[in-house]
């Protein structure tokens, strides 16, 4: 699985990747918290013309110029709006930064390679699996 920590045993424990946990509509989701480069309030944001509707724009953050896209448009969630929860995280992708707009974020979780499995396709250009934790907690991950 390309991509995903080693996994090492450290007393007695298994140990893995940390995934930040944020919610669009009912779902959570995952990403690798490696790839966050910061959680910010959303702001309102320069349109581009002709871009599909779910890139909101861009915005300069300290002298970069960093795309907003919004995954709940994305994904095609009803009554999408924007309040004080409404959040970006700005993430790293390589030479890429991207920021994506989210109901909300939860929290940190460490999850095991046996923990992840392939995610349903999401038409997303990075590569996405699909944590299954113990407790009846689905996260998926992208």
């Amino acid at each position: 699985m390309a991509g995903l920590a080693a996994v090492s045993k450290l007393a007695g424990e298994t140990v893995g990747q940390e995934f930040l946990i944020f919610t669009l509509g009912n779902e959570e989701y995952g990403i690798d918290i490696l790839k966050v480069q910061e959680i910010r309030g959303y702001d309102q944001v320069t349109r581009i013309a002709n871009t599909p509707a779910f890139i909101k724009g861009v915005t300069n953050l300290r002298g970069v110029i960093v795309p907003i896209i919004d995954l709940r448009v994305k994904f095609a969630q009803q009554d999408v709006s924007y309040d004080e929860n409404t959040v970006v995280i700005v993430l790293n992708f390589g030479q890429r930064v991207v920021g994506i707009v989210v109901d909300g974020v939860s929290d940190v979780l460490s999850l095991t390679t046996d923990q992840i499995r392939p995610a349903p396709s999401l038409r997303l250009r990075w590569r996405r699996k699909y944590p299954h934790r113990s407790g009846g907690r689905s996260v998926n991950v992208c």
